[in-house]
């Protein structure tokens, strides 16, 4: 199976409300991109498909997390199975349609040499996390705590202000678990 129909198979077991076929019919879409389009420009997933398969990893990260005995048990933190879905693999929903393919010179072994690469060009400057909400909520309701997630997942690596962010985590401890499942799979897993 692969990532593609690794999220869909996941979407479609787990996201059941309403307006969740209309966002995967979109997803699915021409209109999107989200299936072929990088996770960045440079760094992780910087190829096509793959923010299709960081959302996927997110969402293995995220359960991961969410399993462990000290997470269970001492922060008494339970989340549905539709919410780790959602937040995990719709949380950079804000990357569909921003990338497109270009070059760069970089010098290797005393040459210069064209690469290709992507470049990041927003037609919808909404910010990150909150674009992703804005996004979502076009097709269907959030809960507070699924879009407090969505909204926070960068952590203090994003441009959000420090005070807000740590008021998220404390707050909305699903926020905390994205951040941390997000981190996860693009330092470790695709880094």
């Amino acid at each position: 199976m692969d990532k593609r129909e690794e999220f869909i198979s996941i979407y479609k077991e787990h996201i059941r409300r309403e307006g969740a076929d209309k966002l995967l019919e979109y997803l699915t879409s021409s209109a999107s991109d989200f299936f072929d389009a990088p996770a960045s420009t440079r760094f992780h997933g910087a190829y096509q498909g793959g923010l299709v398969e960081h959302s996927v990893n997110v969402y293995h990260c995220l359960k991961a997390y969410l399993e462990r005995p000290r997470v269970r048990e001492e922060y008494g933190l339970r989340v549905d199975d539709e919410s780790v879905a959602i937040a995990a693999l719709l949380h950079d929903l804000c990357k569909i349609n921003c990338y497109k393919p270009g070059t760069r010179n970089v010098k290797e072994n005393g040459v210069w040499k064209t690469v290709p690469t992507f470049e990041y060009s927003d037609d919808l400057p909404y910010g990150h996390g909150e674009k992703s909400v804005y996004i979502i909520t076009g097709f269907m309701r959030l809960t507070r705590e699924e879009a407090f997630a969505i909204r926070y997942h960068m952590g203090f690596a994003g441009t959000e202000e420090a005070r807000n962010v740590g008021e998220a985590f404390q707050r909305f401890p699903l926020a905390f678990a994205l951040s941390t499942a997000d981190m996860e799979a693009t330092y470790f897993l695709e880094g």
